[in-house]
Order: C-alpha cells, then sequence, then structure tokens
C-alpha cells in the first residue's frame, strides 16, 4: 500500500510515459542547477574573503560575524519551516556539535591563512584534505588501496610543486592551511563515525552553531581591534553570509535530494577551479609554471578521489558538511 501511494502503477506510468520521463527529467535538470548553484556559492568565497582582508577587515572578526550570521539564518529557516529537524538526540547533539568546533577552529586558521596567501594558493592547498581523510580512516585500521596511495601520492607531488619551488608562498600560511585541512578531514570522519544515520539538515545546523562558537571565543581571546569596514567591506560581509553560507547551503540541499551526494561530489574540482578563476580576474592573483603543475596533480587525485565516492553512492558523504 504504501509503496503504491509513493509511486505510480505500471499502468498509469504505460499510459502517461512521456509525462513521467519529463517529470522525472526536469527533477534532475533542476538538481543540476541547484549543485551548480551551490558550487558557485562556495566557489566565491575564498576570494572575497581575501579582498576583503586585503582591504583592511580582520580576518577573526570576518569569519566571526560570518558564521553568527550563517547560524542565525538557517535556525531560523529550520524554526519556520520544519521545526521537527530542529530536535535530536543527547548523541547527535554532541557530536554535531563537536565536528562544528573542530571545524570552527579550521575556519579560523584558513582566514588567517587569508592574510598571509592568496586565495587560489590556499583554496587548491585546501582541496587536498581526501589525502587527510584517508590517513585517517587508515590509522582506525581501514585498507589503503594501490588506488588510495596512487591518489596519496599525486596529491602530495601538487602540494610540493605549489608550495615549494617557487619561494614565494609565506609558510606560516602554509601552515594554517594544513590546520584547516586536518581540522576538515576531523569532521568529515567524525561524520561518518557517529553521524552518518542523522538528518544532513539538523547535522549541518549544529556544525554550524559549533563553529560559530568557536569564532566567538577566538574573537574574545584574541581581541582584534575592530576596523571600519566601509560599504564594500560590509557588502562582502553580505554576500559571504547570504549567497556562500545560507543560500549555497540550501541549494546543496536541494541537490543532493535530487541527485544524490555522490553525483554532487563530483563538482569538487569545478568548484576549486572556479575560486582559482575568480582569484585571477578580481584578485589579479597569478601562478607560476611549477604550481600550474601542482594544481593539475592535486585536480587529478581529486578525479580520483570522485570516482571512488561514486561508486560507493555518496557515502562517506565527503562535502555536504563544513565547506569554506
Amino acid at each position: 500500500m504504501a509503496l503504491t501511494a509513493l509511486a505510480p502503477s505500471p499502468d498509469a506510468a504505460a499510459s502517461r510515459p512521456d509525462l513521467w520521463q519529463t517529470s522525472r527529467s526536469q527533477e534532475i535538470w533542476l538538481g543540476w542547477i541547484l549543485a551548480l548553484a551551490a558550487t558557485v556559492g562556495f566557489s566565491v568565497a575564498p576570494p572575497i574573503s581575501r579582498g576583503a582582508i586585503v582591504a583592511g577587515a580582520d580576518p577573526t572578526i570576518l569569519v566571526m560575524v560570518r558564521m553568527v550570521g550563517a547560524a542565525i539564518l538557517i535556525g531560523l529557516t529550520l524554526l519556520f519551516t520544519a521545526p521537527q529537524r530542529l530536535k535530536t538526540d543527547r548523541h547527535g547533539l554532541f557530536y554535531a556539535l563537536l565536528a562544528g568546533a573542530v571545524n570552527g577552529i579550521g575556519f579560523l586558521a584558513f582566514f588567517w591563512a587569508l592574510e598571509r596567501m592568496e586565495a587560489s594558493i590556499a583554496s587548491m592547498l585546501f582541496s587536498i584534505n581526501p589525502l587527510f581523510v584517508l590517513g585517517l580512516l587508515a590509522w582506525r585500521g581501514e585498507r589503503l588501496t594501490r588506488r588510495h596511495i596512487s591518489r596519496l601520492a599525486l596529491g602530495l607531488i601538487g602540494a610540493y610543486l605549489l608550495i615549494g619551488p617557487t619561494g614565494r608562498v609565506d609558510w606560516l600560511g602554509v601552515v594554517w592551511v594544513l590546520l584547516t585541512v586536518l581540522c576538515f578531514a576531523v569532521q568529515l570522519v567524525f561524520i561518518q563515525w557517529y553521524l552518518q544515520d542523522y538528518d544532513a539538515q539538523t547535522v549541518t545546523f549544529y556544525m554550524v552553531v559549533g563553529i560559530a562558537l568557536v569564532t566567538v571565543v577566538g574573537w574574545l581571546v584574541l581581541r582584534p581591534a575592530w576596523r571600519d569596514l566601509g560599504s564594500q567591506g560590509w557588502v562582502a560581509v553580505a554576500v559571504l553570509i547570504v549567497v556562500s553560507t545560507y543560500l549555497a547551503r540550501l541549494a546543496l540541499f536541494g541537490g543532493v535530494r535530487r541527485l544524490g551526494s555522490g553525483q554532487m561530489a563530483l563538482l569538487v574540482p569545478l568548484e576549486t577551479l572556479l575560486t582559482v578563476i575568480w582569484a585571477f580576474l578580481f584578485l589579479g592573483e597569478r601562478l607560476t609554471v611549477a604550481q600550474w603543475a601542482g594544481s593539475v596533480a592535486i585536480f587529478g587525485s581529486l578525479m580520483m578521489a570522485n570516482r571512488r565516492w561514486r561508486r560507493l553512492g555518496g557515502r562517506p558523504r565527503p562535502r555536504l558538511w563544513g565547506r569554506l
């Protein structure tokens, strides 16, 4: 009875094949539109943040305002559209907040890195995060395959070419990005180990709350001087909150619901590529020949990871939570 209520009967489907196929086709197209919208929204965050920091915004204040604003918007949306999603058990609440707190440290580190290095290089370095996830899974006992080792080698070679031969990269900035990658990997394995069975929107909300709390603590501890952002600075903050965090996550949920998270993972390299393009166009950043070679190697490593995630049907959900 439940199955016939959820899907059209064979006779009905046969009598209206064109209508049924068109409806499914429209759903898929809408899913890809939402997925691309989310990818673009996430991709503009590093260049906008870098531009605001170069213009004088304090990175700690910038990330705090972004995440607190996003937590409020996501919470209000759930409150008015799906209040039941605000409820979870103690286990889910604890690990969602813990994963968010770890990711919050990573957010602070990434914004501190943007104070010292170009957005394009920081984003390319951040994209090696699947290598750290592999290491954590191997440490817990999961077997490393030949593909894993090849991907690890390719990503490490790419990272070396990106930061090593040129001498142009600020090494403290590199340390901050690597800390970001480590924190992101830890929160991903937390999700895989402890939060796989929980609702994605519920987990995301409490993770964003955890991130926001950590950034507030960072602001209280460091006490950075409040700088006047000016009209352009506040526009940048508004875009980070509304476009790169709130709307991008809503589009992500819609895309995953229609396509699955395995398909969404295929857009990870595109997100990084778009970030580099925006940095080139609007910040005037450039890569050397060696850095381009490193970027190609990292993209190759990402594509190998994407094929693996697609075969798994999207588990572990690699990019559903905690995007920068």
